[in-house]
Order: structure tokens, then C-alpha cells, then sequence
């Protein structure tokens, strides 16, 4: 009896232990960190293998033309799987200064980013010592994440050129700025008007004349607007209007406010010459023309 009340507390406090024991995290496998050179090659360059657990034991050199490339893959307990959330984030003890870089994952865990020292801000680039680079992983459910520090960047910079500074003043009055707007359009010379002007004006007569000689029955002008007067009217007058019209557009008006006008003045033309070209049809059945 004694000995089964001693064993219940224990089966007790092992019952409580075992989620814990079984609870999984997230980390990373067959990490590799390169440094490509400008024009180095496929296989030229740093290359070192990374451990999740410890962070390398010297710097890794970043050059101004180099290419940082970081590959793991993402595993949940011993599982590779893709996470919520996976990406290099750099960091500056000294001043706190960070900035993540997400990884470009696939399904089954495979990651990869890479940087230069263009895609780093100034304030950066300035640094003097190496900054932390830390690989953060985690997604959703009960896995804790994981955030460690797995190498220290060291951003090497040419001495010939200058350090980029850094603009502290951010907010405040800045200088006035004057705009320079493109002029409006404006009509051509009156010299290029006139003269075009002077060509239809010349072609009028011409036009007169053809119709003549196709055969044109100017005769017929009293019969048809005693037979029609309105549509025949209102139809001359629309295509005197859209003539009107146009030279507004050319002289004052905008293309806004030359669409309504023209809208109306087509309606009225479609309506008054069906009705017109009716009278001429019913003429030319009788045989009038």
C-alpha cells in the first residue's frame, strides 16, 4: 500500500515532464556561408560550413564587389519543412543597429539569400568592427524558434575611398524648391493658319465644279427643302456646326469641352439626314432624279 502511494506522485511529475520532453524547435542543416568575388567563378571565393549550435570562429570578409550567400535548410525538430518566418539579420552590438534579409525558401526546407554591400544602408557601411549575423527561424504552433548568432561579418571597404556619412538631420526646413513647368501648347503662327485656311477656301470652287460635272442637279435644291425644309436645314446646319466647332477646338476650347458639342451636333446630323436622305430617296424612286 505505501509503496503504490509513493509511485503515484512519480508517474504524476512524469506525466507533467513528458510534453516537455517531446516539445520540438526549429533549426537549420547543411548551412553554408560563400563569399563570391566579382568574376571569381562558380567555385571561386570563401566557403565554410555552418553549425547551428556554435558561430564561426572568424570573421567572414565582405568586400565591396563580393557576393554573400548563406543556404541551409529549415528543419522542425529533425523534419526539414518550410517556415512562417526564415531570415539573416544583422546586427551592430555597439550602436543596435539591425536589418533582416528574408531567405528564399522552398517547400521542402532549402534557403538561400545573398547580399552585396549596395543592398546594406549607410549607417552600416560606416561601421568599424564586425556586426553579428544571426539566422532567425520559426513559424506557427507549439516549436520555439530560432534566433543565433552563427558567424560575425566584417564589412571591408577600399581605403582610397571616402566613408559614407550619414545625414543626421532628418526633419526640418529644407531649401525652397522652384518648379520649372513645361509651357502649354499653343496654335501655330497666323501666317501657317491663313495659309491653310487659303486652301480650303480655294478648294471650294474646285469642289463646285466637280460636282457640277458628276452631274449634280442644283435644280432640285427648291424641290427638296419645299418637300423637307427642317431635316435638309438642320442637317446643313449640323455640318456647318461641326465646321464651328473644330475652330473653337483650334482657337480657345479643350478637348473637354469640345466632346459634349460634338456629341450633340452628331445626334442631331444622324437624325436630320436620315430624315433628308429619305426625301432624296423617295424623289429618286419617283423618278425625279
Amino acid at each position: 500500500m505505501h509503496l503504490w502511494q509513493a509511485t503515484v506522485p512519480f508517474c504524476l511529475l512524469a506525466a507533467a515532464a513528458l510534453p516537455g520532453a517531446t516539445a520540438t524547435a526549429w533549426g537549420f542543416t547543411d548551412a553554408t556561408v560563400a563569399v563570391q568575388p566579382k568574376g571569381a567563378g562558380v567555385n571561386g571565393g570563401f566557403k565554410e560550413q555552418l553549425a547551428s549550435s556554435k558561430p564561426l570562429a572568424n570573421p567572414v570578409s565582405l568586400a565591396g564587389a563580393d557576393t554573400l550567400r548563406v543556404t541551409l535548410t529549415t528543419q522542425e525538430g529533425s523534419s526539414p519543412k518550410r517556415p512562417h518566418q526564415a531570415f539573416l539579420l544583422l546586427k551592430d552590438g555597439e550602436t543596435g543597429l539591425d536589418i533582416s534579409y528574408p531567405f528564399n525558401v522552398k517547400e521542402n526546407g532549402k534557403s538561400r539569400v545573398e547580399l552585396t554591400q549596395k543592398d546594406l544602408p549607410i549607417q552600416f557601411l560606416s561601421l568599424s568592427s564586425p556586426v553579428d549575423a544571426h539566422v532567425v527561424i520559426g513559424g506557427f504552433g507549439d516549436s520555439d524558434a530560432y534566433d543565433s548568432s552563427v558567424f560575425k561579418l566584417s564589412l571591408d571597404r577600399n581605403p582610397e575611398e571616402a566613408v559614407p556619412t550619414v545625414e543626421t538631420e532628418r526633419y526640418g526646413k529644407k531649401p525652397e524648391i522652384h518648379h520649372i513647368f513645361k509651357d502649354s501648347a499653343s496654335s501655330p503662327p497666323i501666317v501657317i493658319t491663313l495659309a491653310f485656311v487659303a486652301m480650303v477656301v480655294a478648294a471650294v470652287p474646285v469642289l463646285a465644279g466637280m460636282w457640277l460635272f458628276l452631274g449634280a442637279n442644283v435644280n432640285h435644291l427648291p424641290t427638296a427643302f419645299k418637300a423637307a425644309p427642317l431635316p435638309h436645314a438642320v442637317f446643313l446646319g449640323s455640318l456647318i456646326a461641326f465646321e464651328g466647332i473644330f475652330f473653337l477646338y483650334y482657337t480657345s476650347w479643350n478637348l473637354f469641352q469640345i466632346l459634349p458639342a460634338m456629341a450633340v451636333a452628331g445626334v442631331v446630323a444622324f437624325v436630320s439626314g436620315s430624315r433628308a436622305l429619305g426625301e432624296v430617296q423617295g424623289r429618286r424612286l419617283a423618278g425625279l432624279r
